[in-house]
Order: C-alpha cells, then sequence, then structure tokens
C-alpha cells in the first residue's frame, strides 16, 4: 500500500510531478478562500490572492530548491516590490500562514500532508466559528441627552432589564454645553429586542439621538 504521505519529487521534476502538485496547490487554496470567506466580508482580490498564493509559493520553492544562485535572484527579485496594505483582521491573517504552509507542503512533494493539513484546519476553523461567543453580543450605544438629565442612574432600569453588562466608557458636551453625547460598552441579553430597547431609551432621553453599532470587530486587528 503506497503512502500517501510519501513526497512524490524524486531527483529530477517532472512535468506531470509539477502539474499534480501545482493542481493540488490550488485546490487548497480554493478551501481556503471559502473557508476565509465564510460569515466574514472579504474582498475579491483578497479571495482571489488566497486562491493563488499556495501554486505560487510551491513554484518559488521549486526553483530555489538547491540552487543557492537562483535563492539569491529570487530574493532580489521580491525585495524590489514594495508591499503596500491596511492593516489585517487575525483570521485574515491566519488565512494567509494557512495558505503559505500548504504551498510550502505541495513544493516538497508532500500533497497528501498538504490536503490533509488544510481539510483538518478549515474544518477546525469553521467549528469554532459555529460556538457562539461573548463579544457577538457586544455592542456599542451612542447616546445623546439633555443637559438636565442626570444620567449617571437615568437609565438602570432599561440597562437591567435588557443588557447584562453596561459601562459607560465617555462622556462629551456638546450643542454649546447644552447636550451630552455618552458612549457606552453593552452587552445584550438579546439582538432581538434593540427596538424596543431603542424606544424606551428614547422616551427617557427627550426622544435625541441614539445609536447602536456592532463592537465585535474591534479586538481582530494585529
Amino acid at each position: 500500500m503506497p503512502n500517501i504521505f510519501s513526497s512524490v519529487m524524486g531527483d529530477n521534476i517532472t512535468f506531470s510531478v509539477y502539474m499534480i502538485c501545482t493542481a493540488v496547490a490550488f485546490l487548497c487554496g480554493i478551501l481556503v478562500a471559502a473557508v476565509s470567506s465564510y460569515k466574514n466580508q472579504s474582498s475579491k482580490s483578497f479571495i482571489l490572492s488566497l486562491v493563488i498564493l499556495p501554486a505560487v509559493i510551491e513554484t518559488v520553492i521549486i526553483m530555489v530548491n538547491g540552487n543557492v544562485g537562483t535563492g539569491i535572484a529570487v530574493a532580489g527579485a521580491f525585495s524590489l516590490v514594495r508591499f503596500r496594505s491596511i492593516p489585517g483582521k487575525a483570521k485574515e491573517i491566519a488565512a494567509i500562514f494557512l495558505a503559505m504552509t500548504a504551498g510550502l507542503s505541495c513544493a516538497a512533494g508532500y500533497i497528501g500532508i498538504a490536503i490533509v493539513f488544510t481539510v483538518i484546519v478549515s474544518a477546525a476553523i469553521l467549528i469554532v466559528m459555529r460556538i457562539p461567543m461573548r463579544e457577538e453580543r457586544e455592542m456599542c450605544l451612542h447616546m445623546t441627552v439633555p443637559e438636565s438629565l442626570q444620567f449617571t442612574d437615568a437609565f438602570n432600569d432599561i440597562f437591567d432589564k435588557y443588557t447584562s453588562s453596561c459601562n459607560l466608557v465617555s462622556a462629551k458636551t456638546t450643542n454649546m454645553g447644552s447636550l451630552y453625547k455618552l458612549v457606552y460598552k453593552i452587552e445584550l441579553c438579546s439582538k432581538e429586542k434593540i427596538r424596543e430597547f431603542i424606544d424606551e431609551l428614547r422616551c427617557r432621553n427627550g426622544n435625541l439621538e441614539i445609536m447602536i453599532t456592532d463592537a465585535a470587530e474591534r479586538g481582530e486587528s494585529l
């Protein structure tokens, strides 16, 4: 019985072996891209990068394999490129490393390891993403109140009814000191009752501006 975890690379890399490794690299890239975009708003360019990254890494490593001169030439070519990017989320950075690992495995000829590793890690990511986390219920409440309102304890009964935790993050004056803008970090008991929550708040704050935003993204950047 052949060992699926053994390398398909021989002393000389043939066209068929290279095509097999490249095809597996593309398949791993497609799987990583699909998992990364699951319940996540990813740009088309990022998805495309994940698809082609394993094949690119695989080809570069095959070219450099055992050849110091080629390795220096490839390093020089990449040093001419200046990369600029916005700060990425932890999930996106992990997806890039997963795609690179799959490409490195294919470059060494261990296509069995590349497939099994990508499938296991992808399955683990999907399982973890389906587990409800506390931060999924965390929201930021922005509320405007008149200066005549004692806001320190004016909403305690409403917060006790609709939230499991509530902390005042900031308070500042506006409109020549006639209004206060308050920011709370809250954890809702249920997101289905946001409308009722807002209705009770605006009855208390004089029907001034109220805004609730999702705070789940605040801790994902690296």
